[in-house]
């Protein structure tokens, strides 16, 4: 239950045509308002942003393939100890053990991947839900500021 003034569980879906950027800004910031009304702090916000601006980066380039007439949906729900994102587009998936690790001397030059491990360090969960088509990302408010924001 949440106190007096916090507001409580925030859930919101999106079908989002082609990758249109004004669809993918009015998603991401109905993201970031009802994180920031939960009173996540900066850095945690950025984290949350920066992931979700990955995955839809992901699913309308690599999953659509910029293809106008496909969608991709998002739907999130946030609340006042986590965030879960689900980003799921038309194309026919992907097996992300298959995706090089950037992070490796052999594979720095090749310019995939970087998302993907953007993602998996920013959220507490990054899951490829098979065939690769969606990914679901939960992000837990670590525990000393939830308890500062349960104070509140």
């Amino acid at each position: 239950m949440a106190k007096e003034g916090t507001p409580s569980a925030y859930r919101q879906q999106f079908v989002l045509v082609g990758g249109r950027p004004e669809e993918v800004r009015q998603a991401q910031e109905a993201l970031r308002a009802a994180v920031e009304a939960r009173r996540f702090d900066p850095n945690s916000c950025f984290a949350i942003r920066l992931a979700l601006e990955e995955a839809l980066s992901n699913a309308i380039k690599h999953g659509n393939q910029n293809d106008p007439r496909k969608i991709v949906r998002l739907e999130f729900r946030v609340d006042q100890s986590s965030v879960t994102i689900n980003v799921e587009d038309q194309g026919f998936g992907f097996d992300p053990q298959a995706v090089p690790d950037p992070t490796e001397q052999e594979n720095l030059q090749i310019p995939s991947g970087r998302g993907i491990v953007l993602m998996k360090s920013f959220m507490t969960e990054v899951t490829f839900l098979p065939p690769g088509n969606k990914v679901h990302m939960v992000f837990r408010r670590p525990s000393a500021e939830a308890s500062a924001s349960s104070e509140r």
